[in-house]
């Protein structure tokens, strides 16, 4: 993720604040649609793989297939809404070129399978090479002082490099994607059990994608690049909540078998460590912002500063967001997140509509930011089964004052 950020900066600094906007805008006008070439298979896949592995080849063949035609569905819509798109030649060829990515991402069942047998370290080794690759390839466009469109092409030959890696490790392992099978009546149950998930994907596609595609229609191609250029800062560090959760959460759930007590105290504990990590990145990144972008970009993306010093601050309601998610599950709460993802998503917009021609890119942060905290703070108070959730974020959000209050009662 590292080397993928610093060759992102690079790429940037190259292209400049309007193609790099171009190729941004292109990147989400494609993520509003990748939910349907998932088909919210992921989870569903690699458990039936853990639950029936007699079944293996069956479940991949019948997943692959689902995801190749989602895949081709989303060609297909994008084609159409192109159509009736008002972009120019150089936008469209962009926007095809990567939404071609999703054919490659069918092979993904392979990452399930590994996944469902914990070896995932073939599919860390599939991605390092991937990326090892596409690096030595920016680098070399950036010194042929390349166009625009061959870093999109890079953009898809990232696809097609790591469904090889995948198919060669699972071939490694004595497997044969040749020996997958198909069956329609098994397909017709995996969709049943994904349609909820392809809706709330889709949702969720639409609200952390929408952003940079406004500010196209609404302003210009170099405001997206100014914005994207401070997105990427700022969400570089989202891997972080992902981690510790996945991390964490199993002893949480541990402890809510055995004490009630204990299960909201290390609820607690994490909901305390995820609310002051984003608050800690925050703070230094709000008063370095312009020298870091400088730094990092070069003065052409001084705009950028304003959006980081506002978008960095998201990360509080991400952080929280995220380890909440783990709760709605482990409380079979799932279909509030998809409540709250529609919630967060339609402020986003409404506040975009607002915001964006008033206070131009700036304007789509603070509507990001808003829409952050209305879905994973404030959605909390909606429902009563909800409403501990809220109680325990509230108080990481206060935890200095509830170390002073400690204090002071100790003497």
């Amino acid at each position: 993720m590292f080397v993928a950020l610093i060759i992102g900066i690079w790429v940037a600094r190259y292209l400049g604040p309007e193609d790099f906007g171009l190729f941004s805008y292109a990147q989400s006008f494609v993520g509003l649609f990748l939910a349907i070439a998932t088909l919210g298979l992921d989870g569903i896949v690699i458990k039936e793989l853990v639950n029936n592995p007699k079944r293996r080849d069956k479940v991949l063949g019948t997943a692959f297939i689902l995801k190749l035609l989602g895949a081709t569905l989303v060609l297909i819509m994008i084609g159409v809404s192109l159509i009736f798109n008002i972009n120019d030649y150089q936008t469209t060829t962009l926007v095809f070129i990567i939404a071609c990515t999703t054919i490659f991402q069918s092979f993904n069942v392979i990452d399930f399978y590994f996944q469902s047998q914990v070896l995932s370290r073939f599919v860390v080794y599939s991605n390092i090479i991937s990326l090892l690759l596409s690096s030595l390839i920016k680098i070399s466009l950036i010194l042929l002082k390349a166009p625009l469109e061959a870093f999109a092409y890079v953009f898809l030959f990232d696809s097609f490099v790591l469904s090889c890696g995948l198919i060669l490790f699972y071939y490694k392992n004595n497997l044969s994607i040749f020996h997958w099978a198909y069956s329609a009546k098994y397909m017709i149950v995996l969709l049943k059990n994904s349609w909820p998930l392809i809706l709330s994907g889709l949702v969720v596609s639409l609200y952390m994608n929408i952003d940079q595609v406004m500010i196209k229609l609404l302003l210009t191609s170099e405001d997206v690049g100014q914005y994207a250029a401070a997105v990427r800062i700022s969400e570089a560090w989202y891997f972080i909540p992902m981690v510790i959760s996945a991390s964490i959460f199993p002893a949480i759930l541990n402890a809510k078998k055995n004490s009630d007590i204990l299960y909201k105290q290390r609820l607690q504990k994490l909901y305390d460590l995820m609310a002051w990590l984003a608050i800690v990145i925050a703070l230094p990144i709000t008063f370095l912002a312009e020298d870091l972008i400088t730094f990092l970009y070069g003065v052409k993306f001084n705009a950028s500063a304003g959006v980081l010093v506002i978008h960095i601050w998201t990360g509080i309601f991400i952080f929280l967001g995220l380890a909440s998610t783990k709760w709605f599950i482990a409380e079979n709460l799932q279909k509030f997140l998809f409540y709250r993802a529609i919630i967060g998503a339609t402020v986003n917009i409404v506040l975009n509509y607002i915001f964006i021609p008033k206070y131009g890119i700036q304007g789509a942060a603070i509507s990001t930011l808003i829409a952050q905290f209305t879905a994973s703070y404030l959605f909390n108070l909606t429902h009563k089964k909800l409403f501990m959730t809220f109680q325990i974020q509230s108080k990481a959000l206060l935890l200095p004052f509830r170390k002073i209050n400690k204090l002071y009662q100790s003497q």
